[in-house]
């Protein structure tokens, strides 16, 4: 593909000249890795963007959680060696800092630790192997919000599951007694209904006036009580039992 520069013409017979747009606001990353290759690699890519890494420091290392202070808003961990280790890290980084966001990295990911991952609070999983601008858009989608899978694990899901399950029957009526039986609070109707229209956490964080990590534990206990695997199956679920009008009405 042939690289197309983009030239600004400014108009000099204007009195006023627009300014340029401010630089996206920095994240503060911290990156654990023990490979030297990856991190300087991963350091070089994101140097000039929004993810520009603070610190870094090994898995194994004595010092991993020194860097990970709590306005680390994203942390990266390398997941490729020892993921006994790297899960022991990923819960010790929760508890330190709740709200930190975490993406695991690897050339390649076995589905039994994204699962595990996923449990001790792992928000998105990249391949190490993918296209810089890959990278930088899947970090930019969690944060906001968003859960990202590789394409490969996606489909090892997809390949798993049980395909012999009848269709569900989408044509039935609402029914506001589905969600008093799951034992749904009054918040988590609330939320239940943004993940309807696809808002993200952050969104919903700002709207309620909560922080992300509250909307996630939300998130999570509402995924448990209705029985959905994830965001998407939670608003399909939702799509066909709550009400056109809200759920303001609910008496959960």
């Amino acid at each position: 593909m042939t690289a197309q520069t983009l030239t600004l013409v400014y108009n000099t017979s204007s009195d006023t000249v627009t300014p340029p747009r401010s630089p996206a606001p920095a994240v503060p990353t911290a990156l654990i890795c023990d490979s030297a290759l990856l991190r300087s690699g991963l350091q070089h890519i994101l140097r000039d963007t929004p993810f520009a890494i603070d610190e870094a420091a090994s898995v194994t290392g004595p010092k991993r959680l020194q860097y990970c202070a709590l306005n680390t808003a994203l942390l990266l961990i390398e997941a490729t060696q020892s993921t006994g280790r790297v899960l022991e890290v990923i819960k010790q980084v929760r508890e330190r800092s709740p709200e930190t966001l975490i993406v695991a990295l690897a050339d390649q990911f076995d589905l039994d630790f994204v699962r595990a991952a996923h449990e001790v609070g792992v928000n998105g999983f990249c391949l190490t192997a993918n296209d810089p601008e890959v990278l930088i858009k899947s970090l930019e989608l969690v944060m906001l919000g968003e859960c990202v899978l590789p394409f490969e694990v996606v489909r090892s899901i997809m390949s798993r599951a049980p395909q012999d399950q009848p269709l569900q029957d989408n044509t039935a009526e609402p029914k506001l007694s589905d969600l008093k039986e799951c034992k749904l609070s009054a918040r988590e109707a609330q939320i239940l209904g943004c993940l309807k229209g696809g808002a993200p956490n952050k969104l919903i964080a700002r709207k309620f006036d909560v922080t992300e990590a509250t909307v996630k534990v939300h998130v999570k206990a509402i995924l448990r009580k209705i029985g959905a695997a994830n965001r998407t199956q939670a608003a399909m679920w939702a799509s066909q039992r709550l009400p056109r009008t809200g759920v303001s009405d609910l008496n959960v």
